[in-house]
């Protein structure tokens, strides 16, 4: 306790000059100005001073602030000349097309339009077709019999500059019944949403000495001047000897520091890719824009399927002729109709190149993949994608309409469901899941497929994505001949997981005070 005490009266040259002022009989409270003329010191270095005293007890400081009120421009002409929705009250009643010829502008009709509405001072009236503004009776706004507002610019074209105290209490001589909470709400208005007011702070400072303050004093202070820093002069000199030194108190926090450092879920996309990048995986980059040919059709998603309508995709209104070889085109059409030269049954009916030729925002980044898989036929090929997909999803907690998919494939002769799974169990177990299960689930144009699940202590078995092997539905039309190993997973739900939020759209909100404070590390907080 004793090396507490003196640690924290230990003064600087600028808090003792203070504290000694405060304690004189001139000084006991004081205000900055005040003080800075008792200490020589200008006002910031006083209360600095001040400001430490306090944090060390010996002084306190108290602070009230008050608001002044002026007219505006604008204000003021309606100060003088009345608002535009007392005008428009002496027209009524007008169709709604007259009343607004009746006024300068448009600008001035619609301000009288909308505040005659707002204060029940009229009301619309269909007649013979047409809107007629008609008066309600009804002339007061705020308390029975008064219009505040008008009342408030009154006062402060009367005063020019006026507090808010002062300003409250003229509104009170007039209308008693008024309470403040109502009141306020009608100054925030003129400020905020009319622009007729305009407001400004000022904050009031009374420094006094404390007990501790005093009690200090008394046992002798001394003021002598300080060396802030040992120069290379004053030990070559000596000089420094039988001086005194500014002290320096190592147990005060520092400065909050915030580096610059990569965005959260922008580590966690890194990641992903320096995982599939080790594991011997190429990343691959596709246009956002896709045709319909090689974002469903190539898939083997027959043209009539729910996936495909304008609730689910972003279609941009346009047809592009395919680039696309026509025998790969042919084989295409021959696989929807008639399951071409395999055996399959195919979708039936007849496939129609115009709807294939329609172009979208990519709904998954399987249709670059597959093109990719489409210009590189023969084996072996191990590649990935992490990029931005679009779907017609209404926003919510846990849905985007555009969003972040990790895509991977994998052909080669040979390779088979268990390196698959083998392949998905060593990502996410890299990416920090220590407990991984598979469930037999289904998608258009994979054939066996299985979704991907991971546990989670807090809200056990969460599934974040789909995997299978390409149907030769999907692979013989392009020329592949061997085994497709293909899997689709979404990020940001493991990014939410890993970062501990529950709603997805905090991670693209600009929140400065959560990216400071948001940790770096190397994986995951699982």
């Amino acid at each position: 306790m004793a090396e507490e005490s003196e640690r924290t009266t230990v003064l600087t040259v600028n808090e003792k000059k203070v504290l000694l002022a405060l304690d004189s009989e001139r000084g006991r409270a004081g205000d900055p100005s005040a003080l800075a003329a008792e200490t020589g010191l200008n006002e910031d270095a006083a209360m600095q001073a001040a400001f430490m005293l306090a944090q060390k007890g010996l002084c306190a400081i108290h602070e009230k602030k008050s608001f002044h009120y002026r007219l505006t421009v604008e204000g003021t002409e309606y100060a003088e000349t009345g608002l535009p929705e007392r005008h428009g009250l002496a027209l009524l009643p007008l169709t709604l097309r007259e009343f607004k010829q009746s006024f300068e502008n448009e600008k001035e009709a619609n301000i009288a339009t909308n505040w005659l509405l707002r204060k029940g001072w009229a009301r619309f009236d269909d007649k013979d077709g047409e809107k007629v503004v008609t008066p309600t009776g009804n002339t007061s706004w705020g308390s029975p019999g008064y219009n505040i507002d008008e009342e408030l610019l009154r006062v402060a074209r009367e005063e020019g500059e006026i507090t808010e105290d002062v300003l409250l209490n003229r509104i009170k001589e007039s209308i008693p019944d008024l309470d403040d909470r109502s009141l306020h709400c009608f100054l925030d208005d003129l400020v905020k949403k009319r622009n007729l007011l305009t407001h400004s702070a000022t904050i009031e400072r009374t420094i006094a000495i404390t007990g501790s303050g005093h009690e200090l004093v008394a046992r002798g202070i001394s003021i002598e001047e300080e060396l802030a820093q040992l120069t290379p002069e004053l030990l070559r000199t000596g000089a420094w000897r039988g001086r005194t030194f500014k002290t320096y108190d190592v147990n005060l926090p520092s400065k909050e520091e915030f580096p610059a450092k990569i965005h959260p879920y922008q580590r966690i996309l890194d990641m992903m890719r320096r995982i599939f990048t080790e594991m011997g995986f190429t990343e691959i980059k596709g246009d956002l824009i896709q045709s319909a040919f090689w974002n469903f059709d190539a898939l083997f998603v027959p043209q009539d399927h729910p996936a495909r309508e304008m609730q689910d995709t972003f279609y941009l209104g346009a047809k592009q002729p395919l680039d696309v070889d026509e025998r790969i085109i042919a084989k295409v059409k021959e696989m929807h109709e008639h399951g071409g030269s395999l055996n399959s049954a195919g979708w039936g009916g007849a496939w129609k190149k115009e709807l294939s030729e329609e172009l979208l925002l990519r709904t998954h980044t399987t249709a670059v993949t597959l093109w990719y898989l489409a210009s590189h036929p023969e084996p072996p090929v191990k590649v990935f994608s992490i990029d931005r997909v679009y779907r017609r999803e209404t926003i919510d907690p846990t849905h985007l309409p555009e969003f972040y998919q990790l895509e991977g494939i994998v052909m080669d002769k040979g390779v088979s469901f268990r390196n698959l799974l083998g392949c998905l169990a060593t990502f996410y177990h890299k990416m920090g899941f220590p407990s991984i299960r598979f469930r037999p689930g289904y998608f258009p144009y994979t054939e066996p497929s299985v979704e991907v699940e991971v546990y989670m202590p807090e809200h056990g078995w969460l599934e974040l994505g789909g995997a299978g092997v390409f149907r030769e539905e999907v692979t013989n039309p392009i020329g592949v001949q061997y085994p497709v190993l293909a899997w689709g997973l979404g990020i940001e739900r493991l990014a939410m997981l890993s970062l501990g939020l529950t709603d997805i759209r905090d991670l693209y909100r600009s929140d400065i005070d959560w990216l400071r404070k948001t940790k770096i590390t190397q994986g995951l907080h699982i």
